[in-house]
């Protein structure tokens, strides 16, 4: 192992993990001042504040695709402002669709976002933290399995990431069921380090607990991003960064 290998083996990687943004035009702008970026200039502030090398948005960053061209410029440049690598897995509410956000121009030079299923087909790699990230994005408004195959490990980090919601065991043998169902197994056969979730509201851990798997919830609602802590030894942290907020925000909406 070389000087540059060992350092990158011991030192601390530290991701963010945030979901269900939804930034638009007027529900989330509303809460934030007018501002429908407002909430995505929150996470990555958090995610600045705790040193994030990389930040996750596990899906529905975008409340829909019939954004003005406006608001898109000011994620764009809020994006630009803070540097931070992200890695964006479209969901339901913003799939990897032709008519998609992601093929405006205001993110057509954003070297530091990767969209998966747009920029990335499945996984994006970070050499220089031996880490990838990877997971199927929404293509469409139809049902599918987030989860439905895994990705095999080529660095020592691998993060999993899946918009959908979780149900211990899915009955998938009928139509009248929740849709983009994830299940213990499935989180299980990822063997990742981190299966970071999207699609609830609330931030909460899932699973068997072999596997660290948890979703952030949405900023309006959890008002935190998840922070990962990767650690030279090996081990995994899962901890919580609060948003800072504008003073009277979302009266009376709940938070954990």
């Amino acid at each position: 192992m070389n000087d540059n290998s060992q350092s990158i083996a011991l030192r601390e990687i530290v991701v963010a993990h945030a979901s269900d943004v939804h930034i638009d035009d007027s529900y989330t702008a509303n809460l934030f001042g007018g501002d429908g970026a407002g909430p995505l200039r929150a996470v990555l502030e958090a995610a600045k504040k705790v040193g994030a090398d990389v930040v996750m948005l596990a899906g529905d960053t975008f409340e829909c695709h019939r954004l003005p061209d406006a608001l898109l410029e000011r994620t764009a440049a809020t994006m630009r402002e803070f540097g931070l690598p992200i890695v964006l897995l479209p969901g339901n509410h913003d799939p990897a669709i032709e008519e998609a956000v992601f093929h405006r121009p205001a993110f057509a030079k954003l070297d530091l976002l990767h969209i998966l299923g747009v920029t990335h087909e499945e996984a994006v790699r970070f050499s220089s933290l031996d880490l990838e990230i990877w997971g199927r994005a929404h293509r469409d408004y139809s049902d599918m399995d987030p989860l439905a195959t895994v990705r095999g490990r080529t660095t020592r980090w691998q993060i999993a990431m899946a918009h959908g919601h979780h149900e211990p065991a899915p009955d998938r043998s009928t139509r009248l069921r929740a849709s983009w169902l994830i299940g213990d197994d499935e989180i299980a056969a990822t063997k990742a380090d981190y299966v970071a979730l999207g699609h609830w509201n609330r931030r909460v851990q899932v699973g068997t607990g072999d596997i660290h798997a948890w979703y952030s919830g949405s900023p309006d609602y959890a008002r935190s991003i998840n922070v990962v802590r990767l650690s030279g030894n090996g081990t995994v942290d899962v901890g919580r960064e609060h948003l800072e907020l504008p003073d009277g925000f979302g009266d009376g909406i709940y938070s954990d």
